[in-house]
């Protein structure tokens, strides 16, 4: 579970780092649209040496994957798009504030109903006060 816990933790320090990052390249190259395109293309570049160090027969699979899993590629476009646009305007902590908001609300769904395969972890008392609280901190902290 450890390694699982670091690996998720750094992932989560990434996230506004992307954030400020790919914001200030929107600004300063004057697109959002482009800076996220440029995002993408480095970590398609990323991904694919990863996917061929580490096995790429696994891609031949891809024609018989439920379309809907697709939806990914769709939601995350549409996070490094809006996150681009929003971040300089309104603030990276704002901003990953929502996003941080956001999550907890479809992970508590996806978590209750088991949806797209997710091990079933029904939201009882003891989770929603859990949720609730995690949702103070991250509001408290922006509020300071």
């Amino acid at each position: 579970m450890a390694p699982y816990a670091l690996i998720m933790l750094v992932a989560g320090i990434g996230i506004p780092v992307l954030a400020a990052l790919n914001a200030a390249l929107g600004v300063r190259i004057g697109s959002p649209a482009a800076a996220a395109t440029v995002l993408f293309a480095i970590a398609l570049a990323t991904s694919a040496t990863v996917m061929v160090l580490t096995g790429p027969q696994a891609l031949a699979k891809i024609t018989i994957a439920p379309r809907h899993l697709f939806l990914a590629g769709v939601l995350i476009a549409f996070y490094v798009l809006s996150i681009t646009y929003v971040a300089p305007v309104f603030g990276v902590g704002n901003a990953v504030f929502f996003v941080l908001l956001g999550q907890l609300i479809s992970t508590a769904l996806i978590d209750h109903f088991g949806l797209f395969g997710a091990r079933l972890v029904p939201v009882d008392a003891t989770r929603a006060l859990g949720i609730a609280l995690m949702a103070a901190g991250v509001f408290v902290t922006q509020k300071v």
